[in-house]
Parts: C-alpha cells; structure tokens; sequence
C-alpha cells in the first residue's frame, strides 16, 4: 500500500483495501471484546471486595451482553468460504399450485427483506413478477453488505409450507413449495467471460403495474446465455438499458456458480448439493396448522414460534446450518 505504483490498478488497490479493511475488522473486534471482559473482571473483583450488591448485578448484565457479542463474534467465524464475504443476489420462485404456491413465495420474499432489514443491509429488487390473482411469480433481489452471501447461502433449497389456504373456500389443508437460489455477487475485479455471440437479448413489455411507460414500452429485458441454456431477466426498471445492466449483473453471477460447481462435481462434491434443491426434497417446512412449527430438515432446528420466523428472525437456522458445515469438515 505504501508503494509509490499501488493505486496504478485501481481495482486491485481496492480489492487490497477491501482485505485490510475486513482483516482491520476482526483484530479490532477481537480486541475489544478483550478489553470489555478485563473491564467485567476487575469490576467484579471491586463488587465483590465491597460487597455491593448492585454492583454485581452490573457485572451479571455486563457478562450477559458480553456474551451474547463473543457468539456474534463466533458466528462470524463460520463464514471462512472464499465467497462469503460478498453481497448476494436470491430468487425465488413459486412451486407448481398456481395462486397457492405463488402466495407462499411473497410470504418467503417478504421473510428475507425483514432479515435484510434487521441485519442492516441494503437491497435493490432487480426483478420482481407479481402473480395473476396473488403472491409472485418471481422475484430477485440483491443483497449488499459484508457476508451477505455467507449467511445465505445455506438458504438455497426447497421450502414447504403447511397451511389451511386461504384461497380455498372449503378450508382444506394445502401445501405448498417454492425454491430459493443464492449466488454470490461477482464483484468488477473478478473476471467471468461472456461473449456477445453467446447470448440472445430479447427485450419486452413489463407486466404488472408501472404505469403507461412500463406497459406500452419494451423495456424489459430477458437474456439468455446458449452455451449453459441459463436465462435472466429483468424488468424493474424503465430504462431498457439499467434492466439490461441489472439483467448481465445476474448472469454474471450465475455462470460464476455455474462453472464454480461443475469444478465440485469433478470432486464429487455436487451430488449432495444438488439433493437439496429438487422438487420434493425440501430443506425446512414451515407448518401454519393444526400446530405451528419451522424445522429445517438438513440440521433438524426447530422453532414453535413461527410468527418471528416469518418475521426475518431466521438467525438460529442459518447458525445450524453454518455450525453443521463446519463441523462436517
């Protein structure tokens, strides 16, 4: 950094910084955790010398907090994978069942931008397809912030719903599916060939709400890579080209995961990933009724309280899952 060509390329200046700046994060963490336990301890000491009560139950809080921050900190930890310090970009989309299953695909979009929320990241819908009558047809959005990837990665898979529907006028028992994919976003630095030739861009109205512009104009955008037969696209936006930017920022995050698995499927590593996103081999259900029940099938975390789940409180199963594969190593 001290050298006087560093910044000469400006991408690998900030790729560098980026690598202090997060190295910089977890000494500075570490130490301060350090310090807030040599403060508990000696005011222990003190509280315990005078006897005072109060004081002690300052220090009981104190070690409290304090460990609650330590987990934090250990959590953090599991997160070592060569992506997941990155932001993420999650689609989800809606299982067969029509207006069923793309009502539970909503209700998955709207539990992860809560957790976006609490977490404190940013998020931009890249695309969104409402349903006919209700829910999604599908929807992606792009998650930044420092191990977004990390923490959702293990969110990939088949999630079930049991629930009496409220789209059905008998009220019976229905269940549904909807799949969600995780990628990590590729950063400028990071190079993934797309050749023009490779792709068709085909552009069309948007549906849904939008007004005159969105309906009557082609500005949405669908791409799809022939080599790998993957398709994106994008239709947020009314301008042709940011959809068709946003499309490309997609795509490339895609073949990077792409051509990343078809390296673990040399080491026979795949097989098992790809168990966890077919149809009917769900990675967790959530169950609205006759009892209220999350479990996550992989590490077998369960919660009675379904409403916080639904709510974006899904820390303890991504813990379990980030726990279990570390553990598996």
């Amino acid at each position: 950094m001290l050298q006087p060509d560093f910044w000469n390329d400006n991408q690998k200046a900030q790729a560098i910084l980026k690598e202090v700046s997060s190295l910089k994060r977890w000494s500075e963490g570490w130490r301060d955790l350090s310090k807030k336990l040599e403060d508990v301890s000696i005011l222990n000491q003190l509280a315990t010398q005078e006897e005072d009560t109060q004081a002690l139950k300052e220090v009981e809080k104190s070690l409290a907090d304090l460990k609650k921050e330590l987990n934090d900190f250990e959590f953090q930890t599991l997160l070592s994978g060569e992506d997941d310090a990155k932001s993420a970009i999650l689609s989800i989309h809606p299982g067969a069942g029509g207006t069923e299953s793309q009502d539970w695909a909503q209700m998955l979009l709207r539990m992860y931008l809560r957790w976006v929320e609490k977490k404190g990241y940013g998020h931009e819908v890249i695309d969104f397809q409402a349903g006919e009558e209700a829910g999604i047809k599908s929807a992606t959005i792009e998650v930044t912030g420092e191990y977004a990837y990390g923490f959702l990665k293990g969110e990939s898979g088949v999630h079930r719903l049991v629930r009496i529907s409220p789209f059905d006028a008998n009220k019976r028992r229905h269940t549904s599916f909807a799949s969600v994919f995780v990628y990590p976003e590729i950063e400028d630095n990071i190079t993934v060939e797309i050749k023009d030739d490779d792709l068709r861009v085909e552009t069309f109205r948007a549906s849904g709400a939008g007004g005159q512009h969105v309906n009557k104009v082609s500005s949405a955008v669908r791409i799809t890579h022939m080599p790998t037969g993957i398709v994106v696209q994008c239709q947020s936006e009314r301008s042709q080209f940011r959809n068709k930017d946003n499309a490309l920022k997609v795509l490339k995050s895609k073949l990077y995961q792409f051509y990343k698995e078809k390296e673990e499927e040399k080491q026979k590593n795949l097989e098992s990933q790809k168990k966890k996103i077919e149809w009917g081999s769900q990675i967790r259900s959530y169950v609205f009724q006759p009892y209220t029940m999350v479990k996550d099938h992989r590490t077998n975390m369960e919660t009675g309280n379904l409403q916080a789940v639904m709510d974006g409180e899904i820390d303890e199963f991504i813990r379990a899952f980030l726990t279990q594969k570390k553990n598996a190593c």
